[in-house]
């Protein structure tokens, strides 16, 4: 990874303000607060504000004021996806350090010049992928890394659950960046065409189910099914090699959280039929994923490294959901290279 100037001013800690106290806000308050690097919060609704301001004995303050502030080197954007680019930028051109939750943007056109802006200032341009920091992912990814379950064959991914329904953005755009983040990292393969169906029920032409299709250009598959119309929870990822196959479960107990399935598809081993063997539950170490992502983007701040979870990263993750978001409107599956040559994109 490369490095980025630091604005810390020397303190080993960098202070930081988060903008948006709302269902997540209060959360990234909370662990921001109690890795001492909580300066300020900030909120539309200065009550919202008010109450976490008095919560964690910080400051509650306005916008302009955040930006202002020199003490406040980091500012956390915890706000409706709509005001991410905006209010993105305006951090940037004050010279701050930015961490956007996800989507980084609704426009790919936006991402990418937050990118270059970030990079023309030298600041940092963190993009909230929560599950990229989960420490079941984080080992379900050294386990694939090593080979361990072969080549990488298919994966997928349900995220479902009742409720909360939205009419900003639909379930593809409200659930779906974690889990194309997560097969991005996995996949060390172009993206050859994207297909997403979907059904509105509750608010007219803002669907509440959405099933994406990924293909690979290296021959791997993926989808992603996601709900808010589900009448149970449900968080599965799965990722079937030649060799064995992988499966995370984040609302099961941490010691059954991630299991191991030795079970071979390679024909050239197995010629008449899958090899079955016992299930192994994976060790973890349980700490809170948004703990370990924020303390990433203090770190990325302090000695100027650039962050797992970039811009650029969160750009790759944004052009999916646009191609998946063309293929829901359209009806149609949209091939890669044609949908970003045409936009003069480069993928």
């Amino acid at each position: 990874m490369g490095t980025l100037k630091n604005n810390s001013g020397g303190s080993d800690t960098p202070a930081v303000a988060v903008v948006g106290c709302g269902r997540w806000g209060v959360n990234l308050a909370r662990n921001f607060m109690a890795l001492g690097a909580l300066k300020a919060v900030c909120d539309s609704n200065r009550k919202h504000a008010d109450a976490q301001a008095e919560l964690y004995g910080v400051q509650a303050l306005t916008f302009d004021e955040v930006k202002s502030d020199s003490a406040i080197t980091g500012i956390v954007i915890a706000v409706p996806a709509a005001q991410h680019y905006s209010l993105a930028c305006k951090c940037l051109d004050a010279d701050k350090h930015v961490f956007v939750e996800k989507p980084l943007s609704l426009r790919v056109r936006d991402a990418e010049d937050l990118i270059q802006r970030a990079a023309v200032r030298e600041r940092i341009l963190m993009v909230g992928h929560l599950m990229q920091y989960h420490p079941a992912f984080l080992c379900l990814k050294d386990i694939c890394k090593k080979g361990e379950i072969g080549n990488i064959q298919y994966l997928y991914s349900n995220r479902l659950s009742l409720g909360t329904f939205r009419k900003e953005e639909n379930a593809l755009w409200s659930f779906a960046p974690h889990d194309v983040s997560m097969i991005l990292s996995l996949v060390d393969a172009d993206i050859e065409s994207v297909c997403a169906s979907g059904s509105a029920f509750v608010h007219e032409d803002v669907a509440d189910i959405t099933v994406t299709n990924l293909r690979f250009v290296g021959g791997q598959t993926a989808h992603v099914f996601v709900s808010w119309l589900h009448p149970f929870r449900e968080q599965r990822f799965v990722v079937v090699g030649e060799e064995g196959m992988m499966v995370f479960e984040d609302i099961r107990d941490w010691p059954e959280k991630l299991v191991f399935y030795p079970h071979k598809t390679n024909p050239a081993a197995v010629p008449s039929a899958p090899q079955q063997a016992k299930a192994e539950y994976i060790p973890l170490e349980p700490v809170e994923p948004l703990e370990l992502e924020c303390r990433h983007f203090l770190d990325c701040m302090r000695d100027g490294i650039t962050p797992r979870t970039d811009g650029t990263e969160g750009a790759k993750v944004l052009r999916v959901l646009d191609a998946a978001q063309k293929s829901l409107t359209s009806g149609n599956t949209v091939l890669w290279n044609e949908l970003y040559l045409e936009n003069g994109i480069v993928s």
